[in-house]
């Protein structure tokens, strides 16, 4: 091992202590209870990554990047800043999905840096700043694609016969593209920016067509693929801390990938390759008819429960009535009525969309409850009610061989004895599918936005 100066050596000893931070905080991010403190622990480490690339350069006799490093992190950082205090909970999903593909772009303009200029130090630093580039070109289209499907921007997903063929076809012409840029390093500008657009193009054609109730999964891949194109950045910069960072960013990512994809029974290639979202592939006929209830009748159904059962949905979100479902929810506990807070894993448009809106509204994290952990009590539960949810709790993913969702896990709300769904309106979920919870004899429909029915609600239990 070649002898490292001190001025070196400080600076991988700082790396080395970012990453740890970078790993504990992740760790403390998988809990609701510590989710708050992980990211105040990786945001430590980013700010250590940050002050130590300013000792590195300020050995350097390039002032210019200085200089471009601080207009970058003034501008990055203000957005960011301003954004984060703006942004309303309900479109966190697509600002995740905005921030991680920025993280792809940021991997591909290193890429793109490195190939216009020709300078890879060996044939390993040049392979590896192409598939970098190809995977952060793809996570950053195919993320703000995510982002306008989210932002609805983009509602009808965008389909068309042959277009795996074409989304093969474009990423093996960006390979053969890839491997004359290695056998020529000092390749024609032209041939690296048609490199660069077949990639972006293939992350906005792989992304169009995929329907907004696989959003989750598609999310939690870019995310992946953004973590593994930063840990090859690292390794055509010689920066440890994006090696290991973004190798562990992409190793949870790949995780939560096969979770969200497990927990609505779909593979990976089925999210990528196949329909998903629209009316058109509805399964089977619905029969019977939705019986709406008056929020007095539900306030003195529930209040006269013993045991409750909340489910969350995206409608909670955009009505911002999670302080609202406290509130009832402490009123119900005054009535020794035993409440609790059931989870789907793709609840909302995002992994930990619910979590969050709880934490949020102060929720104790012992009422809330993942699918795994709750189901078996739905049977002896009197009220269930589901707020905004539609798919994570329709029973034809049981029942129905011939339901685009049918395999997936589901919460078993309609097991309980009386079924209580506020819903806006009597239109279908985001993935386009009816649910037949809703026409069940022991479902009542309490229709209107979410906030006023639970205000609703929160009177008649006075009352009661």
């Amino acid at each position: 091992m070649e002898d490292l100066t001190f001025n070196e050596l400080l600076i991988k000893t700082t790396y080395f202590v970012a990453v740890i931070l970078f790993i504990v905080g992740l760790k403390r991010m998988s809990s609701p209870r510590t989710a708050r403190g992980g990211v105040v622990w990786a945001g430590w480490g980013m700010v250590l990554a940050t002050v130590v690339t300013f000792l590195y350069f300020w050995h350097e006799p390039n002032w210019t990047n200085i200089t471009l490093i601080v207009i970058g992190i003034a501008v990055g950082g203000g957005v960011a800043w301003w954004s984060g205090k703006k942004v309303a909970i309900t479109d966190m999903p697509q600002m995740i999905a905005l921030y991680n593909g920025m993280g792809g772009g940021a991997a591909g303009a290193i890429a793109a840096v490195t190939l216009y200029k020709g300078t890879p130090d060996s044939l390993t630093i040049g392979f590896l700043a192409v598939l970098g580039g190809l995977i952060g070109a793809v996570s950053f289209s195919g993320s703000l694609i995510a982002f306008a499907k989210l932002q609805g921007w983009m509602t009808k997903p965008i389909r068309f016969k042959g277009a795996n063929q074409l989304n093969g076809a474009l990423l093996l012409g960006a390979f053969i593209i890839g491997l004359f840029l290695l056998g020529d390093y000092s390749a024609h500008v032209a041939l690296v920016s048609l490199f660069f657009l077949l990639a972006l193009v293939v992350g906005v054609t792989l992304t169009s067509p995929i329907g907004g109730a696989d959003m989750p999964v598609v999310i939690s891949l870019y995310n992946a693929l953004t973590g593994l194109a930063v840990a090859f950045k690292g390794f055509v910069l010689g920066n440890e801390a994006m090696i290991i960072a973004g190798t562990v960013v992409g190793a949870a990512g790949t995780l939560l990938t096969q979770l969200m994809a497990k927990a609505m029974n779909r593979s990976l290639a089925s999210v990528l390759f196949s329909g998903f979202g629209d009316a058109a592939v509805e399964g089977g006929e619905v029969s019977g008819t939705m019986k709406p209830i008056e929020a007095s009748d539900a306030g003195v159904m529930m209040a006269y429960a013993e045991r409750v059962i909340i489910v969350p949905g995206y409608g909670l979100a955009v009505a911002q009535a999670q302080h609202k479902v406290w509130e009832l929810t402490q009123l119900l506990r005054e009535k020794g009525v035993k409440v609790s807070f059931a989870i789907h894993p793709v609840a909302g448009r995002m992994p930990g969309h619910m979590n969050v809106l709880l934490a949020e509204a102060g929720v104790p994290y012992d009422l809330i409850y993942d699918l795994d952990e709750i189901n078996a009590d739905f049977e002896k539960t009197d009220v269930v009610l589901v707020i905004g949810a539609n798919d994570v709790v329709n029973p034809v993913a049981r029942t129905d061989p011939s339901s685009p969702i049918y395999g997936m896990p589901i919460l078993n709300a309609d097991k309980a004895k009386n079924v209580i769904v506020n819903k806006r309106g009597k239109g279908k979920g985001f993935s386009g599918i009816e649910n037949h919870l809703f026409y069940l004899d022991n479902t009542r429909m309490l229709y209107g936005d979410a906030q006023a029915a639970m205000s609703e609600l929160i009177q008649a239990v006075k009352a009661s």
